[in-house]
């Protein structure tokens, strides 16, 4: 039986369908023993309606096959159930109308020779009200799931500001896993463990699966006896390795662990000394309400860099690129990951970078902005990395006093001041030599939008951006501003 491959969509039991009283669907045979547990075992991940006589092909796996039974014959039934199983259908829903008053006997003799669930669609519930239905049942799973990441991020949470953290976000690890975790040593050994062994021999086998997990980032997954091991490396530094254990697999577990193994790989990280007590003074200082300016000098003279990196689809990205970069201060909006470093930066293997000037903090909000803008032109470019360069002491701008450029600067792009878009828009493209595609790319919108905006530029500037000359001028006053 082919394995499905899963939507980003949670699933819905049969249960759950059989529950709504609004479908009024019916199950005839295919389940064995217990029958409301084992159609809460059946999951559901989509629907497909087909009426060809063989569904196979076009059957991914874990649908909910919908039929009117328009090909199907009594000789023909223990053969259409065969075929259905083995692409790996999760049921059959058979509609009772307009082809048959009601379920053959053939077709439901043969599901439960099979051990194909299969539903009895009314004549009143049209298939795309099944589909409706189990659309919906997804909505509200998903909206369970973040409910359930999100408490489980402020359980995390409170649990790391305890006088013990590490015990403490182990036990609400475990706690909304419903099985066990464990701290192990670079040796094996148990540091921390607390919760209950979903299965006979799994604190064992969690043991040994601990040992083949390779620091800094390295992960393993394993099942013994029905529960799901998986161990991972910590990135403080020290060789330490969460190992978790469960019974079985709810939406979002992944996610959990994924902060779990970010604050404990933090709580565990090896002491820095003193600059980076000043550096947690600094955002400690920031989360009471103190002032960028007020929380700045903490963090040292610097200089700093700020970079902006796109490449990493797992949960512990920002700590994996932060530690690449020799950094402990990172943080990801779930697409853009953002670290500040005194280091030089380098580029990184599966990483797209946009990289800030060295600044003094004062001047972090800028070097924010100068790594935003380097990224997208990097992305554009296709390079690794992009670093900011400002204009040098020998730059032309330099022969003319700052007060007075920014003046100028000021007054040359009033028209489109008022318009983060169309500044934003000018800027990329004449950084780009423009470059229409490259610009749509940088900016994430389309080409025809680029060219939209550079000439409500154009007009509003009442310029010809055709000129050189005018390009230049522009340019200088974009970078002054």
């Amino acid at each position: 039986m082919p394995e499905p491959s899963a939507p980003p969509t949670p699933p819905v039991s049969l249960a759950a369908l059989l529950a709504d009283g609004a479908l009024g669907l019916r199950l005839l045979s295919g389940l064995p023993g217990d029958l409301p547990a084992a159609a809460e075992s059946v999951a559901v991940h989509w629907v497909h309606t087909s009426e060809m006589a063989d569904p196979y092909p076009y059957l991914l796996g874990g649908e909910l096959l919908l039929t009117a039974g328009v090909q199907l014959t009594d000789a023909h039934a223990d053969t259409y159930v065969r075929r259905v199983v083995e692409a790996g259908a999760a049921a059959l829903g058979f509609g009772v109308a307009p082809v048959y008053d009601t379920v053959p006997d053939s077709l439901v003799e043969a599901c439960d020779r099979h051990g194909l669930p299969l539903l009895e669609v009314p004549r009143r519930t049209p298939f795309t009200t099944v589909a409706r239905g189990v659309w919906q049942l997804m909505a509200e799973e998903r909206h369970r799931e973040l409910r359930r990441v999100t408490e489980a991020q402020q359980g995390l949470a409170a649990a790391a500001a305890r006088p013990d953290p590490v015990p403490a976000v182990l036990r609400q690890l475990a706690g909304r896993l419903g099985g066990r975790a464990v701290l192990f040593a670079p040796d094996g050994a148990e540091l921390h463990s607390t919760g209950r062994d979903p299965a006979p021999g799994s604190r064992t086998a969690l043991a040994r699966l601990a040992r083949v997990v390779n620091p800094p980032h390295g992960t393993a997954t394993d099942a013994a006896r029905g529960a799901r091991l998986a161990a991972y490396a910590l990135s403080g530094g020290r060789g330490l390795v969460l190992g978790v254990a469960a019974g079985g697999r709810e939406a979002g577990d992944h996610t959990v662990t994924g902060m779990a193994v970010v604050l404990l790989s933090l709580l565990t990280a090896e002491h820095q000394g003193a600059a980076e007590a000043a550096r947690s003074a600094a955002l400690v200082r920031l989360l009471l309400g103190a002032a960028p300016t007020d929380a700045a000098p903490l963090l040292g003279p610097g200089p700093w860099i700020v970079v902006h990196g796109h490449g990493g689809d797992t949960p512990f990205a920002p700590s994996a690129l932060a530690a690449a970069l020799g950094s402990a201060l990172a943080e990801s909006d779930g697409t853009t990951v953002r670290v500040l470093t005194d280091r030089p930066v380098t580029a990184q293997p599966g990483w797209t970078l946009g990289v800030s000037a060295p600044v003094a903090p004062a001047g972090l909000a800028e070097a924010d902005t100068q790594a935003g803008r380097a990224l997208r032109h990097a992305e554009a470019t296709r390079a690794p990395l992009v670093q900011h360069r400002a204009p040098g002491p020998g730059a032309l701008t330099a022969l003319i006093p700052p007060e007075e450029a920014a003046a100028h600067a000021r007054a040359r792009l009033s028209p489109i001041a008022d318009s983060p878009a169309l500044t934003e828009t000018l800027r990329t493209w004449l950084s780009l030599h423009g470059s229409w595609d490259r610009t749509a790319v940088a900016l994430s919108i389309h080409r025809n939008t680029v060219r939209q905006r550079i000439t409500r530029c154009a007009t509003l500037l009442n310029t010809d951006l055709d000129e050189a000359d005018t390009r230049m001028e522009l340019w200088f006053a974009l970078r002054l501003l």
